[in-house]
């Protein structure tokens, strides 16, 4: 498992994106306000993700 760093783009829980903006031992905090449906949403602009939880789209060595 590739652990996401700072920056990266992560999608997780049936389809949320958000970009990395800090790395925890076992977590990300992740920005969710990159998605353009983000109002619609209703939900808190940072969340935790498990690093079990998620798979990078975009990350700095792409």
């Amino acid at each position: 498992m590739k652990i996401a760093e700072v920056g990266n783009i992560i999608e997780f829980k049936d389809g949320l994106q958000g970009i990395v903006e800090k790395v925890n031992e076992n977590s990300v905090i992740v920005d969710l306000t990159f998605m353009e449906n983000f109002d619609e949403l209703e939900l808190e602009e940072k969340t935790v993700v498990n690093h079990k939880r998620y798979t990078i789209i975009h990350g700095s060595d792409e």
